[in-house]
């Protein structure tokens, strides 16, 4: 057995947020996140978490939303952050929006954004977001 099997084996894994035994923050597989004690990742480990999530994003995006790759740059990352927040399920529920990109009405697209629930719940994400859909 190696070290890390006879950890994972120890630990268990656990893939939320979960109070240990001694009340602290913890996920994974005995991964401290709570900042009472010290715990917490490092920025390398959260971008290696982002991307994990990123891939199947991409992958989702080109089968529901095939014309997507045809925008900006900038239009792309826009949908791509969009989908990150609010997973792909949350984004196509953007119907009008979406239409509105798909036709190369960035305009409309940006105003459609900001009229959601998402723009009030996350205003200044939601301006950026919708900027960069105009000015692409």
């Amino acid at each position: 057995m190696t070290p890390e099997e006879l950890i994972e084996a120890e630990e268990g894994f656990v893939p939320y947020g979960y109070s240990d035994s001694e009340g602290y923050l913890t996920i994974g597989i005995g991964t401290l996140i709570d900042k009472r004690s010290g715990g917490g990742i490092t920025l390398e480990e959260a971008r290696y978490l982002m991307g994990n999530r990123l891939a199947p994003i991409y992958a989702a995006l080109d089968t529901r939303i095939p014309w997507w790759r045809g925008m900006s740059e900038a239009r792309r990352n826009v949908l791509v952050s969009m989908a990150y927040q609010l997973g792909i399920a949350g984004l196509l529920k953007f119907k009008a929006t979406l239409t509105a990109m798909e036709g190369g009405d960035y305009a409309l697209a940006a105003r459609r954004m900001l009229v959601s629930l998402w723009a009030r719940q996350t205003p200044e994400r939601a301006k950026r977001a919708a900027r960069a859909m105009l000015d692409g």
